[in-house]
C-alpha cells in the first residue's frame, strides 16, 4: 500500500511517460534495448489451459484452441540444433503439457543437451492423460517453475479458482516424492509469486524464506527458489484493473518506480520468444500484445531464419508494459532482477 501512496503524487506525469518507455530509458542514461547473445529460447506451446487465472497475461483457458503443431515444433528444433549458444529451452503456455507435442519437444531438446524448463501450473498433473507426467519430467531432468501466488488457500483460490490450492499442494508433494526440490537435488523445483492485486511484489529473498517456512511446516514441502513477478498491465489483468478503475494508478506505480539498474539484466536481451504459430517476438509479453519482430508490418517467423543467431544486435520492441519489468527490484521470468 505504501508503494501506491508514494506513486500517486506524481501520477499525472507518470501516466504521460507510460506511453513512452524509450524516452524514459533515454532520460535515465540507458541506451536502446538491443538483443545480445541469445541463451534462452522461450516456446509458447499454445493457449490451451485447464485453468483461467485472473492475472493471466496470456488469457489462457480450457476453451482456447491456439495450439502449436508438430510442423512448427520440428522447425524450432531444427533452428535450436543450429544455435549452440542457446542453452535453455523454456516451455510455456497456457498449460504447455496439454499440447500433444510437449513431451516430444522435451525429449528432442534433451537430446541436444539443452536445459529444459517447464512453466507448470501444478494442477495439470491431475488432468486425464497426464498421470505419468511428473515421472516423465523427472526422467528428463526438466526444471519445473510452478505457479503458486501465495502459501494460503484463500488467496490462491481467489486468483486461480476454487480448489486449486489443495491440488497444487498435492502436486508439490508428489514432485518432492520424486526428488524435486530437495537440498542438493538436480531436479530443480522453483515457485512463482505474483501479487493478488495492483501492487509491486515484496522483496524476493524475505518472501522466499516465508514460503519455505510455511510450506515445510504445514505440508512438508521443499523447493529451491521463489521468483517474484510483477503483474503485467496487459490482457486479463488489464481488464481487471480497468473494471476497478485502477489501471492509471497501477501504471503510475510502475512508472514512478522505474529502476534503471534493472535494464542491463532484462530477459529480452538474451531471449527469443516463439509463438504457437511460429511467429517471433522479443518476449512473451510482446507476443501477447502482438508486437511482432519484423519491419514494415510484416511479422518475422521461424521459416525465414537460418539461425536464431541472426537476431543478435536487433532492436527490441518496447511499450508501456515494459515498466512492469523495470519497476522496483525488476521482474523477469527468473524473478527479481536485484
Amino acid at each position: 500500500m505504501a508503494l501506491q501512496e508514494t506513486a500517486l503524487p506524481i501520477l499525472n506525469n507518470a501516466w504521460g511517460l507510460a506511453h513512452d518507455f524509450e524516452r524514459v530509458l533515454k532520460d535515465n542514461g540507458c541506451g536502446a534495448l538491443v538483443r545480445e547473445e541469445i541463451t534462452t529460447l522461450q516456446v509458447n506451446a499454445g493457449k490451451l489451459c485447464n485453468q483461467a487465472c485472473h492475472h493471466c497475461h496470456v488469457e489462457a483457458g480450457p476453451k482456447r484452441t491456439e495450439i502449436m503443431t508438430r510442423e512448427v515444433a520440428e522447425r524450432i528444433l531444427e533452428l535450436l540444433s543450429a544455435g549452440p549458444s542457446i542453452t535453455t529451452v523454456d516451455i510455456t503456455g497456457g498449460a504447455p503439457e496439454l499440447n500433444s507435442n510437449f513431451q516430444w519437444i522435451v525429449r528432442e531438446s534433451h537430446k541436444l543437451g539443452r536445459h529444459v524448463i517447464d512453466r507448470c501450473n501444478l494442477t495439470v498433473l491431475f488432468e486425464p492423460g497426464q498421470e505419468r507426467l511428473a515421472e516423465f519430467l523427472a526422467q528428463h531432468g526438466v526444471e519445473i517453475i510452478a505457479s503458486l501466488p501465495c502459501y494460503t488457500a484463500e488467496n490462491v483460490d481467489q486468483q486461480r479458482g476454487r480448489g486449486v490450492f489443495e491440488k497444487s499442494i498435492h502436486a508439490l508433494q508428489r514432485l518432492n516424492g520424486l526428488g524435486y526440490g530437495a537440498p542438493g537435488s538436480n531436479l530443480m523445483l522453483n515457485l512463482v509469486y505474483n501479487p493478488l492485486g495492483a501492487s509491486l511484489p515484496p522483496p524476493q529473498e524475505k518472501l522466499e524464506a516465508d514460503y519455505k517456512k510455511h510450506l515445510y511446516e504445514r505440508f512438508g514441502i521443499q523447493f529451491h527458489r521463489l521468483f517474484t513477478l510483477a503483474n503485467m498491465p496487459i490482457k486479463r489483468f488489464a481488464a481487471f484493473l480497468n473494471q476497478g478503475g485502477k489501471y492509471e494508478s497501477y501504471m503510475g506505480l510502475l512508472v514512478n518506480h522505474f529502476n534503471s539498474t534493472t535494464v542491463p539484466k532484462l530477459m529480452c536481451r538474451s531471449l527469443v520468444s516463439v509463438g504457437w504459430d511460429g511467429k517471433l517476438y522479443d518476449c512473451d509479453f510482446n507476443q501477447m500484445l502482438d508486437i511482432e519482430m519484423g519491419e514494415s508490418g510484416k511479422a518475422l517467423t521461424i521459416w525465414e531464419l537460418d539461425s536464431f543467431a541472426s537476431l543478435i544486435g536487433n532492436r527490441i520492441g518496447t511499450g508501456s508494459h515494459c515498466f512492469g519489468c523495470t519497476a522496483g527490484a525488476g521482474s523477469s521470468c527468473g524473478g527479481s532482477l536485484q
